[in-house]
């Protein structure tokens, strides 16, 4: 019987067909990025208002953010080890598909008035915060060393195209939530369960052939070639310290971020602007999260990863002061703390994520990557939880300048990282040219 050729095999040793599918597998996440960045805006604008509707206190407002997190932790490391086994396509489809249904579940509870269904379903929907997040790195898999962040940049920057709009369309979704007998702000996770559903079906219908797979399929080919494809043990130590390093970057200013925005809509509510308001401040924020990407990327590929999370560090700091000293009733002073905020997060991210790609190769790539963003996950999980009882014992300020005092840790790990490199050659993984 005639076995029909592999067609992962024809990539291996064409360097041409894998920077065709590098550019093909791009587009894919940058489509599915623009749904999924609408998906993730719904509970990070008005999640907490929706607590803190069905609770009747500000005190645990930061308690769905915790969820949601708390659920993407769990789905980073289920979609890293799927991915791992099966590919990018089945792992970050899967991740979306879960997203949805627990976007799904939201607009249930809040048509029930039932907290203990909100609280399930916000921690299912936490899967398409994290897949979200996770699918930066199919963008990476074939990339050069040199294109990697620029890569990630790329993912990242469209996924603005949804979340801006997201936070905007609070307001419409909100009368067209009330239109069909659901709660006004339920409205927008009707948003984020179509969109989130969307995503998924890209990456299941159209990214093939899988570029983690082929990346596999090549690593594989260069072992049997070279018989080892293992790193010197100078350069092994250097990608350790990455790892590291990366990892602590992202916590960092995950932790920060996910702090001072939680209570943003809560603080302005209390204080007396309109849910429009929060959709705008909110939506600007998260536009500063992936709209700066493509020149950030470009600068971390040039400048190199240390000094751009160094950069991440002073952003943050500068947020927290802008946001500690803004006048409550002002709301440009606001857009300006946020929007460093945002930026300051952005700037970390695509570092540490570029950090942790240079350090892993497709042998355990995904997995790791999974397990990175866990971490990243259940900080952020915390950041959300302490930063409602912070803000209700102390104050919004008190909150905003411990963040930002917080984000100035980075600047002592990345020195520590770059003098012990001082002594020891740098080696980028097997490069999949």
């Amino acid at each position: 019987m005639k076995h029909e050729p592999d067609p992962i095999q024809k990539y291996v040793n064409s360097p041409s067909l894998q920077q065709q599918l590098f550019k093909r597998s791009l587009w894919i996440v940058v489509i599915s990025q623009i749904f999924g960045g609408a998906g993730l805006a719904a509970g990070v604008t008005v999640g907490a208002l929706l607590a803190q509707d069905m609770l009747g206190t500000e005190s645990y407002a930061g308690i769905p953010t915790a969820l949601f997190t708390l659920g993407s932790a769990l789905a980073a490391f289920l979609v890293g080890r799927y991915s791992q086994r099966l590919g990018r396509r089945w792992g970050l489809s899967a991740g979306f598909m879960a997203g949805g249904i627990g976007a799904i579940g939201v607009i249930f509870a809040a048509i029930q008035d039932s907290v203990v269904l909100l609280f399930i379903s916000l921690f299912i929907y936490g899967a398409g915060t994290s897949t979200n997040l996770q699918a930066r790195y199919a963008g990476t898999d074939l990339a050069k060393p040199n294109q990697r962040a620029k890569a990630i940049s790329i993912a990242m920057v469209t996924t603005t195209l949804g979340a801006v709009a997201g936070p905007n369309l609070v307001e419409v979704m909100g009368k067209f939530a009330i239109s069909i007998g659901v709660p006004a702000l339920a409205g927008p996770f009707i948003l984020a369960a179509a969109a989130y559903i969307l995503a998924g079906f890209v990456f299941l219908l159209f990214l093939r052939p899988d570029p983690f797979v082929v990346a596999q399929a090549i690593y594989r080919a260069q072992s049997a070639t070279n018989g080892s494809v293992q790193a010197p043990s100078s350069a092994s130590k250097v990608n350790n310290r990455n790892l590291i390093v990366g990892t602590t970057v992202m916590i960092l200013t995950q932790v920060v971020m996910v702090g001072i925005m939680t209570m943003t809509p809560v603080h302005m509510k209390h204080h007396g602007h309109s849910i429009s308001d929060v959709g705008i401040v909110i939506g600007i924020h998260i536009g500063f999260m992936f709209l700066p990407s493509l020149l950030t990327g470009v600068l971390v590929d040039k400048i190199g990863r240390a000094t751009m999370s160094i950069a991440s560090g002073g952003v943050l700091l500068l947020a927290g002061l802008v946001a500690a000293l803004a006048p409550a009733d002002s709301m440009f002073v606001l857009i300006i703390a946020l929007a460093l905020l945002g930026l300051g997060w952005n700037l970390g991210l695509i570092s540490g994520t570029a950090l942790i790609v240079d350090a892993t190769d497709p042998a355990t790539r995904a997995k790791t990557q999974g397990t990175i963003d866990v971490l990243i996950a259940l900080a952020g999980a915390s950041g959300g939880a302490v930063s409602g009882m912070v803000a209700a014992h102390s104050s919004y300020s008190a909150l905003s300048l411990s963040g930002g005092g917080l984000a100035l840790l980075l600047i002592p790990v990345v020195i520590w990282s770059r003098r012990k490199q001082q002594h020891q050659p740098s080696s980028d993984q097997i490069s999949l040219n």
